[in-house]
């Protein structure tokens, strides 16, 4: 007679064949204990882990840049340009013209407007009509 486990029952030299019964017991008796342990170690591990996981989910959307393109000119003699810029405050057109300003100026631009804001999707659409002020302020 064959074990249910598929390997053949083997006995020592003085120890009497275990029943399929006992063996089996035997061996869920172990699975059972084995899993408590691996239970009580992932409870431990879990926060953590849902931590990781949470952080990493939100990485992406926090990774999302911010852009705007806008127009700007420059006197004597009237110069003007189009270009991208990167934001790294809120994503609306008032806080991009506060913030993008201030960088024009600092070269002797002025800002006309900000034509919109965008993410990381509408970068590379815009990078040809932008020339050498992509992403320059």
């Amino acid at each position: 007679m064959g074990s249910i486990w598929g390997w053949p029952r083997q006995t020592g030299n003085n120890s009497a064949l275990l029943s399929d019964i006992n063996q089996t017991c035997a061996l869920w008796i172990l699975n059972i204990s084995q899993q408590k342990r691996t239970d009580r170690a992932m409870k431990h591990a879990s926060l953590p882990l849902a931590i990781t996981v949470a952080l990493c989910l939100a990485l992406p959307a926090q990774a999302a840049g911010c852009y705007a393109d806008y127009k700007a000119k420059q006197d004597n003699p009237l110069r003007l340009h189009y270009g991208v810029a990167q934001i790294n405050g809120a994503c609306d057109a008032a806080s991009a013209a506060s913030e993008l300003a201030p960088r024009l100026a600092a070269q002797g631009w002025t800002l006309l407007n900000i034509l919109s804001v965008f993410d990381d999707e509408g970068l590379a659409t815009r990078k040809n009509s932008a020339g050498q002020n992509y992403l320059r302020f």
